[in-house]
């Protein structure tokens, strides 16, 4: 029997893997190889550390969860288009100068583009 911490990782890895979609409680049960009970105090002690969440929902007549991250690994894709990484104003730009993040136009547009996309992916699910 794997130690509860290995089944903790498998767990949350899981269901990162998933992404926005999240994972219903019995297939992480059985991608585990885990009991109904042992799935739910794992889903349970995760929930409790911040590190997921859990919805109720009704799926083939009964009820269950549903189970998202609430973080995912960082990853390079998500700056590549960054208007920063290509800008031509790149060496002067600085907090305390006049050409600054806080006032950059181009910056605050994309910023709101990945606000919009992630609030429009979490709506999804």
């Amino acid at each position: 029997m794997p130690k509860r911490s290995d089944l903790e990782q498998k767990a949350l890895q899981f269901i990162v893997n998933n992404g926005y979609d999240g994972v219903l409680q019995s297939e992480l049960w059985r991608k585990l190889g885990a009991s109904s009970r042992e799935g739910s105090r794992v889903a349970i002690k995760l929930e409790g550390k911040g590190l997921i969440r859990r919805e109720k929902e009704l799926c083939s007549g009964r009820w269950t969860y549903r189970l998202y991250p609430k973080r995912f690994p960082a990853s390079i894709d998500l700056i590549a288009d960054c208007p920063c990484l290509m800008c031509a104003d790149n060496a002067r730009c600085s907090s305390w100068a006049t050409i600054s993040p806080q006032n950059c136009e181009k910056l605050t547009k994309w910023l709101l583009r990945i606000a919009e996309e992630e609030n429009g992916a979490l709506g999804d699910s």
